[in-house]
């Protein structure tokens, strides 16, 4: 028996290292902003402006509109995330674990608005996603105490204006206001054990929680752009969006420390963009866009009250997109794009937040119902990369596998001005 009672007050003493796991999930970046975007993997769409999602890559382009413009899609976010040849070593042994499939379905509304108040000011609001991501193990998976449960979800509310300088220069801003909500779940499940006493019989030994944190809150950012008109068929667009801590507070059990009055600092990284756009012909365009974002911002996991729960060695991701518009005729347009996304994990990787450097194949189109509305449709199939991951928590043992994340993306949207 005393071997088992070891066991279970040695997992205990490492909530705090294993509650970093969540924090982690947080800071993943949703590119899911329009459906048109999606279809030219977003080449360019912090300049293209042609529907009134654009805001949410750059304020300043919102200058580009003469009449009031609005946009409402979906984006379904379809994950195929596999970790497998998963080995999990504790005071037991060493034992081979049953692949999981932790993906699933995600919803990605977004609504814009924007609205011309003369020749100089453009006023315009939105509401969309950041960040945001889901992973679930099953509840026997015996290394939960490195998998559980990461269910994160966030909205922004942004309201921007934008300044037209001159028939070349125009800037922009605004503010966002940032509602995040999380469940996040580490434990150890129930198992048997052999009993010390009478190597014949086992014992049951019930489930552990480490963490259970069930917390929302509101954080608000800021984002300011400029763009650059070379004539009427050649732009460019630069954007930076700031993004805060955000603190989150709701049930907050730790199984060693009481934090239930403390609140959740989830850091979110800041943004800058540079996007460019070249009509070649009536027929023929050119977009590009390189984005970079600022991972490093996840140094630490802490609470308000001082608990430090894990540092981080996260480093910065960059986004390259390459696309091109085909300008069919006056109903339709079809559009395709490639990105290449850079992980933002380095050393530490994690069974949990599966991440890799991955490829983006885009392909989409529009089709105007008439000369004020029409709909767009967006599809992207998203390439992740095996990683073999290694994660070792003393006294909980150690835990290697073979991750992979794959998604399917896919979006429809209906935009018209007035």
């Amino acid at each position: 028996m005393n071997k088992k009672r070891l066991f279970t007050k040695s997992i205990l003493a490492l909530t705090v290292a294993m509650a970093s796991q969540q924090a982690a999930a947080a800071g993943f970046q949703l590119n899911s902003q329009s459906a048109t975007g999606l279809g030219r993997a977003f080449a360019g769409d912090a300049v293209i402006a042609d529907n009134a999602s654009v805001l949410s890559r750059n304020a300043a382009a919102m200058a580009l509109f003469d009449a009031p413009a609005i946009s409402l899609g979906l984006n379904v976010i379809d994950t195929d995330i596999n970790v497998k040849n998963t080995e999990y070593t504790n005071a037991l042994g060493t034992n081979s674990l049953p692949d999981q499939s932790v993906g699933g379905a995600s919803y990605v509304p977004n609504i814009y608005y924007i609205h011309p108040i003369n020749d100089k000011f453009t006023i315009g609001g939105g509401i969309y996603s950041n960040f945001g991501t889901k992973t679930e193990f099953d509840d026997s998976f015996s290394a939960n105490a490195f998998g559980g449960l990461t269910d994160v979800k966030s909205i922004n509310f942004a309201l921007s204006v934008a300044y037209r300088i001159n028939e070349q220069f125009s800037v922009g801003g605004g503010l966002d206001l940032i509602y995040g909500s999380g469940k996040l779940q580490r434990y150890v499940p129930a198992f048997q054990m052999p009993n010390p006493m009478d190597p014949t019989q086992t014992i049951d030994v019930p489930k552990t929680d480490l963490v259970d944190i069930d917390a929302d809150g509101y954080a608000l950012g800021w984002n300011i752009g400029g763009v650059y008109e070379l004539n009427e068929d050649n732009r460019f667009g630069l954007s930076y969006r700031f993004s805060p801590d955000l603190e989150a507070s709701g049930d907050l059990k730790h199984a060693t420390d009481d934090i239930s009055n403390d609140k959740l600092k989830m850091p979110l990284p800041d943004m800058a963009e540079f996007s460019g756009f070249h009509k070649l012909n009536d027929q023929f365009a050119v977009h590009y866009s390189v984005q970079w974002i600022k991972w490093s911002e996840f140094d630490k996991l802490e609470t308000t009250g001082g608990t430090v729960l894990n540092d981080y060695e996260w480093k910065d991701g960059w986004h390259y997109a390459l696309g091109g518009t085909y300008y069919l005729n006056n109903d339709w347009e079809l559009r395709a794009g490639y990105m290449y996304d850079t992980s933002a994990q380095d050393k530490l990787t994690s069974i949990s937040v599966p991440d890799s450097d991955r490829q983006w194949l885009s392909g989409g189109f529009t089709y105007h119902i008439d000369n004020k509305s029409n709909v767009d449709f967006g599809l992207t199939y998203l390439m992740g990369k095996d990683v073999n991951v290694e994660e070792s928590k003393a006294p909980l043992g150690s835990v290697t596998a073979t991750t992979r994340a794959d998604a399917w993306l896919y979006g429809v949207q209906y935009s018209r001005s007035f």
